[in-house]
């Protein structure tokens, strides 16, 4: 496991500062534990007048299945526990929303731990947000990405032929986020066919390197992006700053 601790930080919306840090290749337990310290701590800074809030960047490495709460989710898992053993993919019960997705090397994983009510966000309009970020960072490098009214995520092209190119999943406690987006780059797409990805029988999933093959950037490159369009999305936001009470 490679992982980073450097941090960056920006100023964002709300007078709150955006610290951004590159994980690596890191375990989803390893990771989950990371979100769930740093979610304190955004609480935490709640009262203060320039909170600082989290951007993590990462590669989840082994390879993973997570499994949210939602009843028929566990259905969504296609292969065996040997099954997944033999092809070196963990499988974790989820928090967060949505339904059953795959994480491995290869795909971007952004977690984003923000305050929602200091940014002036709801837990729709930070879904929007998310998906908007990987629609122009995709967009930078010749990929038409879009919105499905009827399907979290970003797609690329259309109809019944349309492949998602990034999941989203959220948790929101107490007005803070934890989980975010996943964006493939270049993954296994055959560990794909393990699970029906985000419960969406017969959808497609497809990858930066399968629209764009030798120009697709790599994942030191994506995960620049992806960071760049986060700050500057923030910033736009319309954000509630508080005056500080000296603590």
């Amino acid at each position: 496991m490679t992982r980073s601790t450097s941090h960056r930080a920006h100023p964002i919306a709300g007078g709150a500062v955006l610290e951004v840090a590159d994980l690596g290749r890191i375990s989803y337990d390893a990771a989950l534990a990371v979100q769930r310290e740093s979610h304190a701590e955004v609480l935490a800074q709640r009262e203060v007048a320039a909170p600082r809030m989290r951007l993590f960047l990462l590669e989840h490495d082994p390879p993973v299945i997570t499994v949210s709460r939602r009843p028929s989710a566990a259905g969504h898992v296609l292969a065996d526990d040997a099954t997944l053993d033999r092809r070196g993919v963990e499988r974790r019960e989820t928090d967060r929303g949505g339904d059953v997705t795959y994480h491995g090397p290869g795909q971007v994983v952004a977690y984003a731990i923000l305050d929602l009510p200091r940014l002036g966000l709801r837990v729709a309009s930070h879904m929007r947000l998310l998906e908007q970020v990987v629609i122009d960072v995709i967009a930078e490098h010749g990929i038409d990405g879009r919105r499905d009214p009827s399907a979290t995520g970003v797609w690329v092209g259309e109809g019944p032929a349309a492949g998602k190119i990034a999941a989203m999943g959220v948790r929101v406690g107490r007005g803070v986020s934890m989980h975010g987006l996943a964006l493939n780059v270049d993954p296994d797409l055959g560990h794909f066919g393990l699970i029906v990805p985000c419960g969406l029988a017969g959808r497609a999933v497809t990858s930066m390197r399968r629209e764009r093959g030798e120009a697709c950037p790599s994942v030191a490159e994506v995960k620049q992006a992806l960071a760049g369009e986060f700050v500057r999305r923030l910033r736009e936001v319309p954000g509630q700053a508080r005056e500080s009470d000296g603590g």
